[in-house]
């Protein structure tokens, strides 16, 4: 195992000037100051912008210059000192030219995806408050001024909210509406407490301290869960505002795939939940693999007609080393999230951290083992006593099993030591 100082995340650069320190709450502030000072190559003209607007554009020339114009519209309506950025994706329908006609700055982002292209346009970004949106005119980018009045609220990232402000006839399918959005909104909820109402409304606000801070990794669709997810587990300051949706103005299919991109939705938010992935899972497993285990230790069961013995007892045996297995994982998931900066300490990780350290794991997974060891020597004595003619299982095969699941769990254990331990060490040298 490793040892507390461990915990604090790897250090990252660069970072946002100091100017915009009071946007993020303490929890996410105290994230930033570990991150580093800012490496600064804007200009004071370019630093004086205060909001940029931000569309990923991939073939969109049936709607792009219509996009722009109301952007922009919006930003002069409201004496608002901004610019319209448009990360393009590789267009061949001459969007590019459109753009750079309707008088916005074009930025050129070679990895393919949704996230890829917002990532690469809040990098070239000078505003302090950056807005997203879709360049295909299903968004109200005349009426973004109450994403910008919470971010001068001090809020870290705002939220559109489809569902609240009105979605049109046709704007959204079915299964988007009812199935897609609820559900994994709801698993959103439910594994990192967000509190949000639409979590995947492409219309959203955040500041640009805050976009540094986020670290955002994702090329794909799933690049709208991260922001959120990582904003929850940093402690930022979240809010939602209502939005409206309208049917796309353009005429080919959309880029998302429903079922596809929803998939690398869910596995993302699972990957950073190992406490309803792994480790809760888990500890239900070895709970209920213990108790059928111990039960049958005694002999046989009867349940009704039914008459559970040795095999049942196998089984109890199988969910105990699984669930310890899933349990261990977990563990190292969170260490792993903790290191990256993606996950908080908890108490109970910084308890482990006190109280088990390498040396402690490998001597209980060793007396575990050696326990396992010693149970099966008294089987073989008990074999040996008998020639080494056939075995009574009613008297050896149960305890021949807890002699192999100890040991199973001891190497595990021991393993797993080494394992957080190397962890640790990344950790320290990161």
């Amino acid at each position: 195992m490793i040892e507390s100082p461990v915990l604090a995340p790897r250090r990252r650069s660069p970072v946002v000037s100091q100017d915009s320190a009071d946007v993020l709450s303490s929890a996410a502030q105290a994230q930033l100051d570990r991150v580093g000072p800012e490496v600064t190559h804007a200009s004071a003209a370019e630093t004086a912008i205060e909001v940029s607007v931000i569309m990923p554009c991939l073939n969109e020339a049936e709607t792009l210059e219509v996009c722009i114009n109301k952007a922009r519209r919006c930003l002069e309506k409201n004496n608002i000192r901004g610019e319209v950025i448009v990360a393009d994706n590789g267009s061949t329908d001459g969007s590019v030219e459109i753009a750079r006609r309707a008088g916005a700055r074009v930025v050129h982002v070679a990895e393919k995806g949704y996230g890829a292209a917002l990532r690469g346009g809040f990098g070239s970004a000078r505003g302090k408050y950056l807005i997203m949106g879709d360049a295909d005119d299903s968004y109200d980018f005349e009426n973004f001024m109450p994403f910008i009045e919470r971010l001068r609220a001090g809020d870290d990232l705002v939220m559109g909210n489809r569902f609240r402000g009105g979605i049109g006839k046709g704007a959204m399918p079915w299964h988007h509406k009812y199935i897609g959005n609820p559900v994994l909104t709801g698993i959103l909820n439910l594994f990192f407490r967000s509190g949000i109402g639409d979590a995947h409304c492409g219309l959203r606000g955040l500041s640009r301290r805050a976009f540094v801070a986020l670290d955002l990794k994702t090329p794909g669709m799933e690049f709208a869960s991260e922001m959120v997810i990582k904003a929850v587990m940093q402690g930022m300051r979240i809010s939602e505002v209502p939005t409206t949706l309208k049917p796309a103005g353009r005429s080919r299919p959309p880029h998302l795939r429903s079922f596809r991109d929803g998939w690398r939705h869910l596995r993302f938010m699972m990957l950073l939940a190992p406490n309803w992935l792994l480790m809760l899972p888990g500890a239900v497993m070895a709970l209920l693999g213990g108790l059928i285990f111990l039960l049958l230790m005694r002999g046989p069961i009867a349940v009704g007609p039914a008459v559970l013995d040795v095999h049942t007892m196998l089984i109890g045996a199988l969910g105990v080393t699984l669930g310890y297995q899933a349990i261990t994982m977990g563990y190292a998931a969170r260490i792993y999230a903790v290191l990256e900066g993606i996950a908080r300490p908890s108490r109970a990780l910084e308890f482990g951290f006190r109280v088990i350290n390498l040396e402690r794991g490998l001597l209980a997974g060793a007396a575990m083992a050696a326990c396992g060891l010693a149970i099966i020597v008294a089987v073989t004595l008990i074999w040996a006593n008998g020639s080494f003619g056939p075995l009574d299982t009613s008297r050896t095969l149960r305890p021949l099993a807890a002699g192999i699941t100890l040991i199973t769990l001891g190497m595990q254990t021991v393993l797993m030591s080494f394992f957080y331990s190397m962890l640790g060490l990344c950790g320290r040298r990161g």
